[in-house]
């Protein structure tokens, strides 16, 4: 078995694809189809267990957090939060969305760093304790129509929390702290669950709603880019 085939069948494709598609070069539709499914799950997954990691660390390396918005990442925590609650209330089994809880730590931690390096820790530490709080709560006693509601609000809260970034980069003139990698991993989550969510519901008002949500995670990658080629061309004159 060539290296080639031996990376790709049984991880990305099945043998039958792995023949079609690199041994008679066809284009089998159906092959084509199980492939992007694949790679759109590998990156949903990344998206959700790693892209604030390398935003995480970037703040922490720098011992800064310019540029970044606190009520965006407020906004992500929240739609973060509303699974949690909803799987919680709801009393699915723990390993259904215990791996949720290490991105919500992820993002608890940066909201708490964008604080504390705003010289505000203690307001960061008042602000977790009673977001844990306020998290015990509605997970043990929360109406089912409340935390209905809430999971439904998760994909506006993700859409408002990219604008709200975006126009934050926008008006400062550049990204500041804000992770080409974290970005990157978010755009492919997005355009991911956006795909899924094609093949899945069609021209659905929660298709539409993923659509938006991966056009602003463009938005922010292009942000992104755009902020770092300048600052690349002012280095260079410099020198």
């Amino acid at each position: 078995m060539s290296p080639l085939k031996d990376l790709l069948v049984g991880r990305l494709m099945p043998e039958k694809c792995y023949e079609e598609l690199f041994v008679r070069f066809h284009l089998h539709a159906p092959c084509l189809k199980f492939v992007l499914n694949k790679i759109v799950g590998f990156w949903i997954i990344l998206d959700a267990f790693l892209a604030q990691v390398p935003q995480l660390l970037k703040i922490l390396w720098t011992g800064s957090a310019e540029g970044l918005s606190l009520t965006s990442f407020l906004l992500h925590l929240y739609a973060l939060s509303c699974p949690v609650v909803f799987a919680a209330a709801l009393n699915f089994p723990f390993f259904a969305w215990a791996e949720r809880l290490f991105t919500l730590a992820q993002t608890a931690t940066i909201v708490f760093l964008i604080l504390h390096y705003r010289h505000e820790t203690l307001k960061g530490v008042l602000l977790l304790l009673g977001y844990g709080g306020v998290m015990l709560l509605l997970g043990s006693y929360a109406a089912v129509a409340v935390v209905e509601v809430m999971h439904t609000s998760t994909v506006a809260a993700f859409i408002l929390s990219k604008v709200v970034q975006t126009v934050t980069n926008y008006h400062n003139g550049h990204t500041g702290q804000l992770s080409t990698l974290s970005v990157l991993l978010s755009l492919g989550g997005s355009l991911g669950v956006a795909i899924v969510s094609v093949q899945e519901n069609g021209g659905s008002f929660t298709t539409l709603s993923h659509i938006l949500s991966a056009c602003l995670s463009f938005v922010l990658m292009a942000q992104v880019l755009c902020c770092t080629r300048r600052a690349d061309s002012v280095a260079k004159k410099m020198d």
